[in-house]
């Protein structure tokens, strides 16, 4: 019996697919900031074709990265009013850094900090982490949950006809429900 033994092993042992699951992360985050034209550039931003076994067990190890990124940057967001515009180094930022309002800053960011270290141990990239932080945080910061979507893909995979899906983030080319619009006709009680 195979009792509260969640997850699927996909013929991997735990330490091959944590780097897999990481890698997979990484490369769906950083397709969000690929340039047009670049070699392996990808057609679609924010859109990785998996199977679909990899993709149900990929899509909770993003959801909780893009979590933290929207409540570090939420954290960030409230110590704005300690923060200062002096330049680093120079001798207002230093006055700045020991005074009370500088201690506060580094109270209230602290979460914040501890949030983007946990990632970056999960991620392991510098720039899919602040991919995560600035663009995706700010993008579903409105949003509960739910942050992608997994789109199952009519064709198999050539060598073994494995079903192949695709997870991408939602908000992006998303279709619009077409009957929104429209509505039925109004009936007079009169008639």
């Amino acid at each position: 019996m195979r009792h509260r033994c969640a997850g699927r092993k996909l013929g991997r042992n735990a330490s091959h697919r944590k780097a897999m699951f990481r890698n997979m992360a990484v490369s769906l985050i950083r397709t969000l900031r690929s340039e047009e034209g670049a070699v392996g550039a990808p057609k679609v931003a924010g859109r990785i074709v998996t199977t679909v076994a990899k993709a149900k067990e990929l899509r909770p190890f993003v959801e909780k990265l893009v979590t933290m990124g929207r409540k570090g940057r939420a954290i960030n967001s409230s110590a704005a009013e300690y923060r200062t515009t002096a330049e680093r180094g120079s001798d207002e930022w230093k006055q700045w850094r020991d005074s009370d309002a500088g201690r506060n800053w580094v109270r209230v960011t602290a979460p914040a900090l501890a949030l983007r270290r946990r990632a970056f141990s999960a991620l392991r990239d510098e720039e899919a982490v602040d991919i995560l932080f600035n663009e995706l945080a700010e993008r579903f910061s409105e949003r509960n949950g739910g942050y992608t979507r997994i789109v199952r893909m009519p064709v198999v995979r050539l060598g073994d006809a494995g079903q192949q899906a695709m997870i991408e983030f939602v908000g992006s080319r998303d279709r619009v429900n077409k009957s929104a619009g429209r509505s039925a006709p109004a009936v007079d009680a009169a008639e």
